[in-house]
């Protein structure tokens, strides 16, 4: 593992490569939603794009929706996901 938790790998993974310009890593509460009016608000579109670089950082692949829904929870369920594939 490098220097930054896999956590805070994740924070500016999101931040930069879905430009999310208002946001510093700083902020994000590592068990907020990552979806939906409550936590980062990001929609479809970006759930798409996450997975693609969830695979191309980590490689690591979201099979389907059921666990793409369960993983992109938030920071941690998505560091726990990676952490559980790269494991197995």
């Amino acid at each position: 593992m490098h220097e930054t938790s896999l956590r805070e790998q994740l924070k500016k993974i999101i931040i930069e490569e879905l430009n999310l310009e208002d946001i510093d890593a700083s902020e994000l509460n590592d068990d907020d939603p990552l979806f939906g009016d409550e936590g980062l608000g990001l929609d479809s579109l970006d759930a798409v794009e996450l997975v693609v670089l969830i695979q191309k950082h980590f490689d690591v692949e979201i099979k389907d929706m059921e666990e793409g829904r369960e993983a992109l929870a938030s920071i941690s369920s998505l560091a726990d996901f990676i952490e559980t594939r790269r494991a197995g």
